[in-house]
């Protein structure tokens, strides 16, 4: 299947490890080229190399910087002369309880997760050149469903979610398309780590794969196909969602 991502240019942010580097990958196998955006400078330069430096450039730099999104949109024009769209994920807050997250926690998971994801999307409405803008929001299944000791995860996503539909109304009229995707437990840094945090690492990610149909963690490659189709013309019907992939372990509809 011809997903028609040749020669299209994509943000994606969180770029230089796990899901976002997965689905920069993806999209550009399926012929995209990518800016790529993340902190760390040299995984950005690693991906860089993988990728193909004539299908993919790199932007060092943090989201919480309120400039940074509008940077990496410009990096897109000045390279590649246009812009179509976006992959926006950012990093998870930290684990903690409801009242034992301070606000000062509360604060920065705001700043560092709603925030970001409202600056990219703004930047790429203006600054994009394409008449089918695709934006993607990497949320969580937190969306529907609590994850222990996640609480500021737990408060900030289904809000996320909620704005995925006020986008697409706002942005629809204009040809824009606005989907939400909710990775559940897939093999990443950020998995591995929440998994360490047990008292006994090994049967925690044991219970965990139990409680999952597929019987196993998913892999960021299956979540890059998936990114990869939602931000393509071959899903251009498809908007105002929040996208489920997580080997069905949410027991909601």
């Amino acid at each position: 299947m011809d997903l028609g991502l040749t020669d299209r240019v994509f943000v994606v942010t969180a770029a230089s490890a796990g899901l976002g580097r997965a689905s920069a990958k993806r999209l550009v196998a399926e012929g995209a080229r990518v800016v790529l955006l993340a902190r760390r400078k040299d995984k950005l330069d690693e991906a860089v190399k993988e990728l193909g430096p004539h299908r993919a450039v790199a932007l060092a730099a943090d989201l919480a910087d309120p400039s940074v999104a509008d940077r990496a949109t410009q990096l897109a024009l000045d390279t590649y002369g246009q812009l179509d769209g976006t992959l926006v994920s950012v990093g998870g807050p930290p684990a903690g309880t409801a009242l034992g997250t301070t606000e000062d926690q509360w604060r920065g998971a705001f700043e560092s997760v709603f925030l970001p994801a409202l600056r990219v999307t703004r930047s790429v409405a203006k600054q994009g050149t394409a008449a089918d803008l695709a934006i993607g929001w990497v949320l969580s299944v937190s969306v529907k469903q609590p994850i222990g000791g996640l609480a500021a995860s737990n408060g900030l996503r289904p809000g996320l979610g909620m704005l995925v539909k006020e986008l697409a109304d706002e942005l629809g009229p204009n040809g824009t398309r606005v989907v939400g995707l909710m990775p559940g437990r897939i093999e990443t840094e950020r998995v591995r780590h929440l998994d360490s945090l047990a008292e006994d690492p090994a049967a925690s990610r044991a219970a965990a794969e139990g409680s999952i149909p597929l019987r196993r963690y998913g892999t960021p490659e299956e979540f890059g196909r998936v990114a990869a189709f939602v931000l393509s013309p071959a899903a251009s019907y498809l908007t105002g969602c929040v996208i489920p992939i997580e080997g069905g372990s949410l027991r909601s509809l």
